[in-house]
């Protein structure tokens, strides 16, 4: 298969699974393990959308100044803090941790 070809088979794909979400009943959701289910799964989905953006580098694994400035964020988040300051803390540590490195 192109590269081409592989695209257009993965957009009628999405394509057709968004497709039978407006088939499926809404009371099919009201079910309390199903909707447990999808809330958890889309949680799951974003950490690791998160983990694999911080650390992956292609194949690899890459510990940089991204793990410690995205654990400040946790732990801004945790405690509160509003948005906008947690995602300004966590540029600034990753800055911060980036110049030293430079300066090393």
């Amino acid at each position: 298969m192109t590269t081409w070809q592989i695209v257009i088979v993965a957009s009628l794909a999405c394509f057709a699974l968004k497709a039978v979400g407006y088939v499926v009943p809404a009371r099919a959701f009201e079910h309390p393990r199903v909707a447990r289910v999808a809330s958890l799964l889309t949680v799951a989905l974003l950490a690791a959308l998160i983990v694999v953006q911080t650390v992956g580098q292609g194949q690899a694994l890459q510990v940089d100044a991204r793990l410690p400035a995205v654990g400040a964020a946790a732990v801004l988040y945790a405690l509160k803090v509003p948005f906008v300051l947690v995602v300004i803390a966590a540029a600034v540590v990753a800055a911060l941790l980036r110049a030293l490195a430079g300066m090393a």
